[in-house]
């Protein structure tokens, strides 16, 4: 960010100690030198302009006007001011943020009293005695402009107020929509009829025309004009590490009721899925290989408790053997990874967002996620969940691979198909065919989006060459790569 630029004024002869002392404070302050520049004119190199000329061209480029007031009026110029006065009127009608400190004294000159006078009229002014009662007055003001500017905060990111956006940038019937299911599913006490406004209220997400960050990444048209990474990343792989070519890839941008709902339609168009039959029931029951809880869990979690002042969005990983889910957050203090394996109380890094989410059913329950992961896959057979924390948050869910078509996976093929394959269709492929030898041309071409007499063509080719060859009977048989080993 830009820094802030502060024009120290003062009586140079008066203040020249506290003139410097408050300039090697503010720049080698470990925060406000990240947030401040400031200004002395003792600093300024020799220049072909009058000093008066560089004083208020300074205070018209500044962003704070920081004056220090005392005994002395200082040098008058020909109109009978000085250049503290001056400074101080281009301040106020430049509509500057103004911060005043008065040196207690005994005596003042009689000018001087009414410039402190002209200040207090204008705006609350702080005493000083000593140096360091100077330095905690400023500490104390700027602190104060950096909250009320929300430069930094003490409250949630999402609880914080947007420094632009007002109501008019959310859209009406998504918080009409939301509130509906709200009431129908958690008694939420209005309807759809009710004014937004009552309803964003209630849910904090308001203060006065202003919205907090909360209620633009639930209900903006476009959150991601305002929060750049608040995306989810969507990307399925053919072999076990993140590696090229990927056969699918998506960046889903919206609401995070949106993104979510993308992400887990995604995961569940990739993976298998099994169908029952009629014997027991007219009812044809579907199974996917993961418990779609589990997966939707897993994804509102990291969508919920990511870290949306990171660039890094959310990002879903689909493996032959599993699922990884990682995002920018991290454990809140006093959790472990270990709390997350039975029930645990409730801390989220985005509390006003996670209401509205467990208020339309999107969170189920709070504080519960984690264990309903682990007891959904585990129900299935399923290997256990991992969660993991390093410089973000992971979750992995392992799949089950048919054991028809499981093969023991060479962990180098990948490399080697990277070294002899300069065509990015043969290496999909070949990836494909690699983990699953009795895969269909047809099932190929689903996988990596192609036609189905595309992906034959590419097969003649690469029998053709010699790298494939069909093993055993059309219907029953398999795929052999020439080259691995």
């Amino acid at each position: 960010m830009t820094r802030k630029k502060i024009f120290i004024s003062s009586v140079q002869s008066e203040f020249a100690e506290e003139r410097q002392m408050l300039y090697d404070y503010l720049t080698t302050d470990v925060l406000f030198g990240i947030y401040f520049e400031p200004f002395i004119f003792e600093n300024v190199p020799a220049l072909n302009a009058s000093p008066a000329s560089v004083f208020l061209s300074e205070v018209e480029n500044c962003d704070i006007y920081l004056g220090v007031f005392g005994a002395l009026y200082g040098f008058e110029d020909t109109e009978g001011i000085s250049p503290t006065e001056r400074e101080f009127d281009a301040a106020t009608n430049n509509n500057k943020v103004r911060l005043v400190y008065i040196k207690h004294s005994e005596q003042r000159e009689p000018k001087e009293e009414l410039l402190i006078k002209k200040a207090e009229n204008a705006i609350v002014r702080k005493g000083f005695t000593t140096r360091e009662e100077l330095r905690t007055a400023v500490y104390a003001s700027l602190v104060n402009y950096l909250l009320e500017n929300e430069y930094i905060r003490t409250t949630p990111f999402d609880a914080t107020l947007h420094p632009e956006a007002t109501v008019a940038d959310l859209n009406e019937d998504k918080i009409r929509d939301f509130t509906d299911e709200a009431h129908r599913r958690r008694r939420f006490p209005f309807d759809r009829n009710t004014d937004i406004t009552k309803v964003l209220t209630h849910l904090d997400l308001i203060k006065g025309d202003r919205v907090t960050n909360a209620a633009l990444l639930l209900f903006a048209d476009r959150p991601q004009r305002y929060f750049i990474s608040s995306t989810v990343k969507c990307a399925h792989f053919h072999g076990l590490t993140v590696s090229k070519p990927i056969p699918s890839y998506q960046i889903y941008k919206g609401t995070v009721f949106e993104v979510i709902a993308s992400a887990v339609d995604f995961v569940l168009s990739k993976i298998n899925l099994y169908t029952g039959d009629r014997s027991k029931s007219p009812q044809v029951d579907i199974i996917y290989e993961l418990p779609i809880r589990a997966v939707t869990e897993a994804i509102v979690n990291a969508v919920a408790h990511r870290d949306y002042t990171s660039n890094d969005s959310v990002q879903v990983m689909l493996f032959p053997d599993r699922l990884e889910i990682l995002n920018s957050g991290k454990l809140p203090w006093g959790l472990t990874i270990n709390d997350l394996l039975t029930a645990h109380k409730s801390i989220p890094a985005n509390p006003l967002m996670a209401e509205a989410m467990y208020l339309n059913g999107t969170i189920e329950q709070m504080g519960t996620g984690t264990e309903d992961i682990i007891n959904l896959c585990t129900q299935m057979g399923l290997k256990q969940p991992e969660f993991k924390q390093d410089s973000g948050f992971k979750v992995v869910l392992y799949r089950k691979i048919p054991t028809d078509q499981a093969t023991v996976y060479d962990a180098n093929f990948e490399s080697i198909v990277e070294k002899y394959i300069d065509n990015d269709v043969h290496r999909s492929i070949l990836v494909l065919i690699d983990r699953q030898p009795k895969i269909s041309a047809k099932k190929i071409a689903e996988s990596i989006g192609m036609s189905q007499r595309g992906v034959q063509n590419n097969i003649e080719a690469l029998k053709k060459k010699g790298i494939l060859k069909r093993e055993g009977t059309p219907k029953g048989g398999f795929w052999d790569i020439k080259f691995k080993r």
